[in-house]
């Protein structure tokens, strides 16, 4: 595997975890790792970065299926149109739109 940058190819760049204590594994993930945290919901969930990757600490919720733990992860694409035309090909859903007032939320 090359470490070489390739220009084109989708990056991934977010990954999101359901926790329980949202600012208690925020503050392990900056005093350790060094992430910074940019965002706070009024859930108590927490976002970080290290300056390339987002990781999404996403307050679980008592009386929702959702469990604890990896919960999604994301990539940034060069082009969503060329992307998504290639997943609905593969089989997958189209994509859409994200309605969120996060601004780094998309499809």
């Amino acid at each position: 595997m090359s470490d070489a940058p390739t220009p084109d190819r989708p990056k991934l760049r977010h990954l999101a975890i359901v926790a329980r204590d949202p600012e208690k594994l925020a503050e392990f993930y900056s005093e350790i790792f060094g992430m910074e945290l940019f965002h706070r919901d009024p859930d108590g969930s927490c976002f970080l970065s290290d300056g390339y990757l987002s990781l999404a600490l996403i307050k679980h919720q008592l009386d929702g299926d959702t469990p604890v733990g990896m919960n999604h992860f994301g990539f940034h694409v060069a082009d969503t149109s060329e992307t998504s035309a290639a997943l609905v090909a593969a089989g997958a859903d189209e994509p859409a739109e994200r309605f969120t007032n996060r601004p780094f939320a998309e499809y």
